[in-house]
């Protein structure tokens, strides 16, 4: 079952639909630039109803308002290579992983440091 759901053509399938939702929802509420930087289509400008946290990456899209420091592009690129992984499974993984991001196992695994969840110079 892995195998069929898992960094499988389903698996890259749901990536590609979740590229164009975030491609989609992106050109409509962004009103700052948008730009390709480590692999992701960065939309800033969202309006802060528009996203999670400092931002949310969907798919291949980052979508912020103005939070694209490198360190938080690293972060987001793994959750980019998660959205490949698993597909469309991959919010209901996370959804289960829970909303605590020094608990949940998608942030740990993206860095909880590069995404801004540990105090300056704190190491998890």
């Amino acid at each position: 079952m892995r195998s069929i759901l898992f960094d499988s053509p389903v698996s890259r399938a749901g990536y590609l639909y979740a590229t164009l939702v975030g491609l989609v929802w992106g050109s409509v509420w962004s009103t700052g630039r948008v730009e390709r930087r480590g692999g992701l289509v960065v939309f800033r400008g969202m309006p802060a109803w528009a996203f999670g946290r400092g931002g949310s990456c969907v798919g291949g899209c980052y979508l912020t308002d103005q939070n694209v420091t490198d360190r938080i592009l690293k972060h987001e690129a793994v959750h980019k290579r998660q959205w490949q992984r698993y597909g469309m499974v991959f919010p209901l993984l996370y959804l289960v992983a829970g909303r605590n991001p020094l608990r949940n196992r998608f942030e740990i695994e993206a860095g909880l440091d590069r995404g801004g969840y540990l105090a300056q110079g704190e190491h998890r």
